[in-house]
């Protein structure tokens, strides 16, 4: 079982950043892909970015494409969203989600089998 942690949401203007982490507990943590989403009020949970186990292969939205790094430290049992120049489009609830790699699905939610509490990031125009 893996039970995962988000911290680092909080209000920002719009063109600022923020950086989520992901504390992850349990000693499988290295073996999971790991995935971030978000979910704006009155809207379906959608993809952010995955990263695979060894943080060799990474995936972003289209929306937030060179603005947004995901990273990890499997040492420290931690991924990480890095996310600049935010836009109020931004805002909403984040969650991190931890599952095994898949190529082809990584943008789905099924994909994934854990998943933290999450972090709200609101971004102000």
């Amino acid at each position: 079982q893996v039970q995962l942690v988000e911290s680092g949401g909080g209000l920002v203007q719009a063109g600022g950043s923020l950086r989520l982490s992901c504390a992850a507990s349990g000693r499988t943590f290295s073996s999971y892909a790991m995935g971030w989403f978000r979910q704006a009020p009155g809207k379906e949970r959608e993809f952010v970015s995955a990263i695979s186990w060894s943080g060799g292969t990474t995936y972003y939205a289209d929306s937030v494409k060179a603005r947004f790094t995901i990273s990890r430290d499997n040492a420290k049992n931690t991924v990480y969203l890095q996310m600049n120049s935010l836009k109020p489009d931004d805002t909403g609830v984040y969650y991190c989600s931890a599952g095994p790699f898949s190529r082809n699905y990584y943008q789905s939610i099924r994909t994934y089998l854990h998943w933290g509490q999450g972090t709200q990031v609101t971004v102000s125009s």
